[in-house]
This record gives C-alpha cells, structure tokens and sequence, in this order.
C-alpha cells in the first residue's frame, strides 16, 4: 500500500488525495502537523531524493525563520529544521512501490500509478 505523507488543509495535498481516490488507489494518509516525523523516516527521503528537494523554502514557516537558520544549509541543518517544523516538508510526499516521491503533478501521478 502507498503511503501519503502531508497536511490536510494544504492545496497540492488535497489535489494528490483527490486524484488517488478517483483513480482507485489505495493508500493510507499520514498527517506530518498531527502525526509528526521521524528521523528515520526523513532519512530515506532525504537519501532518495536530497535535501533540497525536501525542504519547502516557499513556505510561511520558512519566511518565519530567523535568517541565521537560512544561511550555511548543509544535509544536516535541513533535516534539524525539518525534524522541528515537519511542516517545512515540501509536499506531498509519496511512498509506493519502494520509492519515494515529492510533489504532485497528474501526470507524474499517472506515470508512477502507470495509469
């Protein structure tokens, strides 16, 4: 089974959710605000698709962020950050198939769902 991970009321997260139950996916949800993230588990991310592809750098929180927290961003300060405010994910992420995925397109939904 794919597993969704995001938040609830953010667009693209709805737009996945969306496109998965109308294409009959089975999938389980996992809300990073309410369930949170652990280092394991951002640690797969990060090995699979890197650091900068994970961290969201257009969100409010980052925006929120004092500018020493922006500066000098090696693997290691992202995932602290990310680790803290998982909300600075970018999202969705997808588990399926053993691989991981981030962001949601129709098309690249279709391609890994090869509908």
């Amino acid at each position: 089974m794919s597993t969704l991970y995001g938040i609830k009321n953010c667009d693209t997260v709805r737009k996945a959710r969306k496109w998965l139950d109308e294409n009959g996916i089975d999938y389980r949800f996992h809300d990073l605000r309410d369930a949170g993230l652990d280092e394991a588990k951002l640690r797969i991310w990060i090995d699979a698709l890197g650091h900068e592809a994970l961290l969201n750098k257009r969100s409010t929180i980052w925006r929120k962020l004092p500018d020493g927290d922006k500066t000098n961003l090696d693997e290691g300060k992202a995932m602290r950050l990310m680790l803290a405010q998982p909300t600075l994910v970018k999202r969705p992420v997808l588990e399926h198939g053993g691989a991981v995925h981030c962001g949601f397109s129709d098309a690249r939904y279709r391609e890994i769902f090869r509908i």
